[in-house]
């Protein structure tokens, strides 16, 4: 929904892309991820493929926490540092009063989009502004659906696999999809057409 730097916007294509990092991970588990030092063995282990695109994106460490009340969760606030190092606990105690702070006002701003007649919402309630950044994307998906013959949640797998695999970003591989320049079969090779 909001990027501070380029850093951070690469980071969370990352893990749209790929699947795997803190975040998808605090997001499944509703806890907090702190990662000291993207370098660790574990991190090697847990996401092979985040942890190494993640350090070349600019980041040594990360920490993901959930944006959650109760059962309601509403994200993941990621944040990173260049230097590898852990999170104080004035710094952690800070992040997670964000958090909290994030969440009240995200569920507040969802709840008046709510009430106005149709102002400011996307699909599902969503933030016209996720919903305006995630379109070219589910509309790329959905392409890929008939494309390919295959379910949504598959056509996204083949989608995120075939940016992974390119060293692409999503939103450019949707683009082009949606823009009919790039046209994926059932064949391990995508045609790129050239044309609308």
């Amino acid at each position: 929904m909001c990027v501070t730097d380029a850093v951070s916007e690469r980071l969370e294509e990352l893990q749209l892309t790929l699947g795997e990092g803190p975040g998808v991970d605090a997001s499944a588990d509703g806890a907090p991820v702190l990662v000291p030092d993207l370098d660790a063995d574990d991190v090697a282990f847990r996401w092979p493929a985040f942890g190494p695109a993640a350090r070349t994106a600019g980041a040594a460490a990360v920490f993901a926490l959930p944006l959650q009340i109760g059962a309601i969760s509403v994200g993941v606030m990621d944040l990173y540092r260049r230097r590898p190092g852990p999170l104080t606990a004035g710094q952690l105690g800070d992040a997670l009063v964000f958090a909290d702070t994030a969440t009240v006002l995200l569920l507040d701003r969802q709840d008046r989009a709510a009430a106005a007649a149709g102002g400011g919402t996307g699909p599902a309630g969503q933030p016209r502004e996720l919903a305006l950044h995630r379109a070219e994307i589910d509309q790329a998906t959905g392409m890929l659906t008939e494309q390919l013959g295959v379910g949504i949640e598959e056509a996204f797998v083949r989608l995120r696999a075939y940016a992974y695999a390119h060293d692409r970003r999503l939103a450019d591989v949707a683009s082009e999809l949606v823009a009919r320049t790039l046209r994926m079969g059932p064949g391990p090779s995508p045609r790129h057409d050239g044309a609308a």
